[in-house]
């Protein structure tokens, strides 16, 4: 996994969600509904992404490179 980059992109809000999962979207850096930040596809940021699936989504920002 060396140099592999994903955007994270907060697609749902966390109200009504524990407190464990707001620490983590707020762990992953993100601000704002809709927001995006690049991380590394880290094991730690990985097993984050894991545990709030349903907040948000996960690109490759390679892929993303070649489209466009």
């Amino acid at each position: 996994m060396a140099g592999k980059r994903i955007r994270i992109t907060w697609t749902r809000s966390a109200i009504g969600r524990s407190i464990k999962q707001k620490r983590i979207i707020e762990a992953l850096g993100l601000h704002r509904l809709n927001g995006s930040v690049e991380h590394d596809a880290s094991p730690t940021i990985m097993g984050m992404v894991r545990k709030v699936p349903h907040l948000v989504e996960v690109t490759d920002v390679h892929a993303d490179a070649e489209q466009g």
